[in-house]
């Protein structure tokens, strides 16, 4: 049934189609291209035949006419009769020669139309091609026909979800959503002349529409037949007649026809290439999508193991934390216990001998009395002795002298994250170390260097090793991006050597050079007001302290002793009421609101206007004549390599070797209350008058006390 619906000569569904006198239908723009102009001395017959009365020779010269009117070569032009000049012609989907229409006919010819089924030619009247009747029953047909064959059609212009189209365009054959259509196909302009069509009416059931020969918009009856370059739009032979186009640069239709044509192939050349390259593209992007998920499960196992490698290493950290704080507690228990049994022993003794002498008092017997009496009396002053000062005081304190000092590691947990870079393609050459910025100061080290020159190699770091100042083995110090750094707290009298090597992460490169670092012989240190109890008062640059309170308060020095002899005097610039100071020395986690040496963390001497002792975690030992008043000297000798503390009073050593067998790092302290002042002296050398006496003294094993 579709081919019935369908015109004979563009081979499309009829559009406005009209009614010829052989009852046949053809378009009404279709019957345009095949209407032909006749002499008005040889009529057509209505029925397309010679009349009876001719003779075969006539008939076979008509034949032999229509031959050359509808079998012209391929050169698109053809010929009828020498009457005429030469029309173009193009053939239809059927085969059909057609014709556009001619120039406009002289008063002598005739407009016939030849159907293109059964070849009968019709004479037109006045009317022209209005005289033929319209079949309005065949466009419903179609219509309906449309309407049910067709598939809804879409925007071709949509990049995703395409709508369903609205309209189409006849000129440009394409199909329009009403979004699309305005912004890609706007009433103006020279798009204003194109024919937008409702979809159904556009093609039928998805199939392309055959070409059509358009019009001139101007002249309805006149075919585009040339190419004005200058205004880049066909015109036909009445444009060019009328002048329109006089100056502009006209062209051949068909060889503008084929020149666009291959232009537009080879920009379709071009495409296609750049699509094959995304097709292949959009091919690498998938393959990347699943690598990227194989890459993604395998980092995200490398993550968790990562993470779990760090929960562990804080796990095994945290049970020897707790190791650390049980041995502490079983330390703490044993002593307290220990001090238990023993004044527990000493009170059951005190208490028997004041039940006995309390027994012999009530005895009235005068000279048994008598007998026994000096010796109870010894006994009893024997056991007053036992009370001695401090034996009624706790020898620990029961808080927990540790700190765990986490905020490093949270802060390094917080910044726990991924680094993005490039990996470099080599390690990293030798630093060079600037040897005039690296120095000494005191017990500090200052070092620094730069990357070689012209370097090109990526750097992200640096690694700082010292030794141990005995010609050990070397330890990082430092890991960082600066290129200076100062270490803290090295041993005095020492020499350090001192080497740096960058990393990437390539590798890591080659060490420097090793430079030698000497340290000072003697300390040279203040009170450290960060560290020292809020009672204290510093002044003179932190060397002269006092205490606005009666109770003793604690200050410490500001540098840290772990090796070699050291020597500091103190002396006193104030002292009223006799009070008894107290200096040594001690590590920085000390109780600094008691007396120094009451804990187990200091080792002091602590003396009055008349005699000192010897302290440390409470124990009093050593009672020594000699005391202080304002302007005494007390000196302080700490050898550590020989691990002991001696103390001095105007050059003169105050009783024994004080404390021996120290180990460990230990801070210059000092206790006073508010009746004393000192002053603090420091970089001294050990007087030759206290090396000599050292070399001299012999010790008794009784003098001897051990830590």
């Amino acid at each position: 049934m579709e081919d019935e619906l369908k015109c004979p000569v563009c081979g499309a569904f009829y559009r406005d189609p009209i009614i010829l006198p052989c009852s046949h239908n053809v378009c009404l723009p279709c019957a345009r291209t095949i209407l032909v102009q006749t002499p008005e001395a040889e009529p057509p017959s209505p029925h397309g035949r010679p009349p009876a009365s001719a003779s075969a020779s006539d008939y076979d010269y008509l034949d032999l006419d229509k031959m050359s009117v509808y079998s012209e070569a391929d050169s698109g032009y053809g010929s009828y009769t020498s009457f005429a000049p030469p029309i173009p012609s193009q053939k239809s989907p059927n085969g059909v020669r057609v014709f556009p229409p001619a120039p406009a006919p002289p008063p002598l010819r005739h407009s016939s139309l030849t159907c293109p089924q059964c070849h009968r030619s019709a004479l037109l009247e006045e009317r022209g091609l209005r005289g033929f009747a319209r079949n309005r029953l065949l466009e419903a047909i179609i219509g309906r026909y449309q309407q049910s064959r067709a598939v809804a059609a879409r925007c071709q212009l949509c990049e995703r979800n395409p709508q369903e189209a609205a309209v189409m365009c006849e000129q440009c054959d394409v199909f329009y959503c009403e979004p699309c259509q305005r912004r890609c196909h706007p009433a103006r302009g020279p798009l204003a002349k194109h024919r937008l069509l409702p979809p159904a009416q556009g093609r039928a059931a998805g199939k392309p529409t055959p070409r059509k020969h358009s019009t001139c918009a101007e002249h309805e009856l006149e075919n585009h037949s040339m190419y004005c370059a200058n205004c880049k739009v066909p015109v036909c032979y009445q444009c060019l007649e009328e002048g329109k186009h006089s100056k502009h640069e006209v062209k051949a239709l068909g060889a503008m026809w084929k020149q666009h044509k291959a232009q537009l192939s080879q920009a379709l050349g071009g495409v296609s290439d750049k699509a094959k390259e995304a097709k292949e593209f959009l091919v690498h992007l998938k393959n990347m999508v699943q690598l990227i998920q194989e890459n993604g499960v395998e980092f995200e196992a490398c993550l968790v193991a990562q993470c779990d490698a760090l929960v562990d290493a804080l796990n095994r950290q945290k049970a020897k934390l707790l190791t650390r704080v049980t041995k502490e507690r079983e330390f703490k228990l044993k002593v307290v216990r220990d001090q238990i049994s023993h004044c527990t022993l000493k009170l059951r003794q005190t208490t028997g001998l004041i039940e006995y002498c309390l027994e012999v008092l009530k005895d009235n017997d005068t000279s048994g009395f008598l007998q026994i009496s000096d010796a109870l009396i010894k006994r009893v002053h024997v056991s007053q002795e036992q009370w001695v000062k401090g034996a009624l005081e706790p020898k620990i304190n029961p808080e927990f002298d540790l700190t765990l000092d986490n905020s490093p590691l949270l802060q390094t947990i917080h910044q726990l994250d991924f680094i993005q870079m490039k990996i470099p393609s080599a390690v990293p050459p030798v630093p060079i170390l600037q040897l005039e910025k690296c120095c000494t100061h005191n017990n500090n080290a200052t070092l620094a260097w730069k990357a070689p020159p012209l370097n090109q190699t990526q750097i992200e770091g640096y690694i700082l090793e010292l030794d141990d100042g005995n010609g050990g083995q070397f330890q990082e110090v430092y890991v960082g991006k600066e290129t200076v750094c100062t270490v803290d707290g090295l041993q005095f009298n020492s020499a350090y050597n001192a080497r740096v090597k960058a990393f990437n992460s390539a590798g890591v490169g080659p060490y420097s050079k090793t430079v030698v670092l000497q340290t000072s012989e003697v300390a040279w240190f203040t009170f450290d007001p960060n560290s020292a109890h809020p009672d204290i008062l510093l002044s003179n640059d932190n060397l002269t302290i006092t205490c606005n309170s009666y109770d003793d308060r604690v200050v410490l020095g500001s540098v840290a002793l772990s090796k070699g002899i050291h020597y500091w005097e103190l002396s006193i610039d104030r002292y009223d009421n006799h009070p008894d100071p107290a200096i040594g020395v001690a590590r920085v986690n000390l109780l600094k609101d008691i007396m120094l040496g009451k804990d187990d963390k200091a080792w002091a001497m602590y003396v009055d206007n008349n005699r000192s002792w010897f302290m440390h975690s409470n124990s009093h030992t050593n009672r020594t004549e000699g005391g202080i008043c304002k302007g005494t000297t007390i000196g302080v000798l700490l050898d550590l390599n020989k691990r002991n503390l001696s103390f001095y009073i105007n050059n003169v050593q105050q009783g024994p070797v004080a404390f021996e067998n120290l180990e460990g790092i230990f801070v210059p302290a000092v206790s006073i209350n508010r009746n004393v002042q000192v002053t603090l002296y420091t970089g001294l050398e050990v007087p030759n008058h206290i090396k000599q006496a050292k070399s001299s003294l012999s010790y008794s094993p009784k003098s001897k006390t051990k830590y």
